[in-house]
């Protein structure tokens, strides 16, 4: 059988021949390799090759040859066979020039020179053959083991500072903040809320002096408070010229002329023994009500965000745990990976 590729045509084609290696033992196998460089389009004939049969006498041929086509650059390409060959007698074989045709053309190679060697026997000492050993175990070495040793033990030691970080963590419980929404009355709704018990109770009906000067307490006191969360200023523990005198910068003269009356009424009362009549009671009673509704603030939030309060130590105990979780983390995460290694390498070695 005759191998043909079709390739480009060559007006000169050239060829090569080379071998793996010139000196085999006896048995061992080399390659032989022929090519051809030619133009696309040209057609390349090797010498055909079966297994078992001999190049030249004393060397076989082991497999069917291998044929392969590569780029040459320069718009060529190259057409190589290549061959497999062995031999089982120690000589210095000469492998002779092989034919390869190009078209018509019909190229050699060189010659190559193969040497074969042969295993050297102690005839002299024929009796001292040893045969096949069994596979062995290699001897234990420390200097093998220490690294891994000293590793496991440092992923244990990590392990267990891990488990004594977590049971600190576990026994010092977090604080726990809350925030309390609080329900705020509004300070002229406290006020009115004070006024209207005092006519629900009819103290504003009073009739004898320990009456009317206890219905004035009370009403001058919801007045001062009022005026204390409304205007910042501390009425309770002002006298009634001093409130007025502060109230005149600001607010309606004409309803600071009733809060005065109402004012110097309560004074007589309570320091005077001063006699009201109910229709008195009443006026200063509405009067009390319209400062109120006059200079009250509208839209006030009704309720109050308190946030907790955090003292330095527990601060300190906060950020605390916070670096004991990353100290766990980090110590779990680099043990783990010391275990992973070692358990590696002990693979590796037993591989």
């Amino acid at each position: 059988m005759v191998l043909s590729i079709p390739v480009a045509v060559k007006a000169q084609g050239l060829v090569d021949v080379k071998i793996d290696s010139v000196q085999i033992l006896v048995g061992e196998q080399t390659g032989y390799h022929i090519s051809a460089t030619v133009k696309p389009g040209q057609r390349v004939v090797f010498p055909q090759w079966k297994p078992q049969q001999q190049i030249t006498p004393g060397v076989e041929v082991v497999d069917a040859p291998i044929i392969d086509t590569v780029d040459a650059n320069d718009g060529f390409i190259k057409v190589s066979q290549h061959l497999v060959l062995t031999s089982f007698e120690d000589t210095l074989y000469y492998i002779p020039k092989q034919n390869v045709k190009i078209d018509n053309k019909t190229l050699q190679t060189n010659n190559l020179a193969l040497k074969v060697l042969t295993v050297e026997v102690d005839t002299l000492h024929p009796n001292q053959f040893f045969g096949p050993k069994d596979v062995q175990d290699n001897p234990f070495m420390w200097s093998e083991w220490i690294e891994l040793l000293w590793l496991g033990i440092a992923a244990v030691v990590l392990y267990i500072l891990c488990l004594l970080a977590y049971i600190r963590l576990k026994s010092n419980k977090p604080f726990k903040f809350k925030v309390r929404i609080v329900k705020r009355i509004p300070p002229h709704q406290k006020a009115l809320n004070t006024i209207q018990a005092l006519k629900n109770g009819g103290t504003d009906r009073a009739n004898t002096e320990d009456e009317v000067k206890a219905y004035y307490t009370a009403l001058t006191d919801a007045l001062r408070l009022y005026m204390q969360d409304r205007f910042g200023f501390n009425a309770k523990e002002m006298t009634s010229a001093e409130i007025i005198s502060h109230l005149k910068q600001e607010e309606d003269q004409s309803k600071l002329q009733e809060l005065t009356s109402l004012f110097e009424t309560a004074d007589l009362v309570k320091f005077a023994k001063y006699t009201t009549a109910i229709s008195e009671n009443d006026r200063n009673l509405v009067s009390a009500i319209d400062f109120i509704n006059t200079t009250k603030q509208e839209n006030v939030p009704t309720e109050e965000r308190i946030e907790p309060t955090i003292t330095k130590q527990q601060r300190q105990t906060m950020q605390a745990r916070t670096w004991l979780k990353i100290s766990i983390g980090i110590m779990i995460i680099l043990a783990t990976a010391i275990i992973v290694y070692v358990c590696w390498q002990l693979y590796d070695i037993r591989a």
